[in-house]
């Protein structure tokens, strides 16, 4: 990329968290459709938010009614899909801003790509674990109807793989309605222990 300069910025990372009080952070919510990420990183903030901390949530959904509307769900385009979503959540991060995302992100690779992004201990894989057919029947958005009946092709868990993590920093077991109360304390107390909040 010729003529084209990283420009370092007066105030830091470091400057920001003084200033916020908290470390910066990601945590990467990972997991199938309707395995209850969306739900839980928004009760996460949520908590964040009470406790005056600075956090934004990327969602899948959300992000590809903008920033990545121009891309479907081939392989070519997921890969692309959370390239960008790195980029993005390491500026929510640089800012000094815990940054949690909400995305299938199916492939191993991929999040390990965006790992590699940020400094050690930052970020935080947070593997929701849910049975498929748990997911299938919540199917909050009807998708896994559609993808039995062939209507959606490429769809994850069904006509796609998931690879889930192998080291992630948490495991939240999502099966039951009652699990998202303990999930959230979960997350929170992982937070505090490693001196992030």
């Amino acid at each position: 990329m010729n003529n084209i300069v990283w420009h370092n910025q007066s105030v830091s990372k470091f400057d920001r968290e003084k200033l916020q009080g908290h470390k910066a952070s990601c945590l990467w919510f990972t997991g199938l459709s309707g395995s209850g990420k969306s739900t839980l990183a928004n009760e996460v903030q949520k908590y964040l938010f009470e406790l005056k901390i600075n956090s934004y949530i990327l969602d899948g959904d959300n992000i590809r009614h903008g920033l990545n509307n121009d891309l479907g769900f081939s392989d070519d385009e997921r890969v692309e899909n959370i390239r960008r979503i790195g980029e993005v959540a390491k500026l929510f991060f640089d800012a000094g801003m815990i940054v949690l995302t909400a995305f299938i992100s199916p492939y191993r690779k991929d999040r390990e790509s965006v790992r590699n992004k940020f400094e050690d201990g930052n970020f935080i894989e947070v593997f929701v674990d849910c049975k498929l057919e748990t997911c299938e029947k919540r199917d909050p958005k009807g998708l896994y109807k559609k993808a039995r009946a062939n209507e959606i092709k490429n769809f994850t868990g069904i006509s796609a793989p998931y690879e889930p993590p192998l080291n992630p920093e948490l495991v939240l077991k999502n099966n039951e309605a009652d699990d998202l109360k303990s999930n959230v304390e979960i997350a929170i107390k992982y937070l505090r222990d490693k001196k992030i909040i």
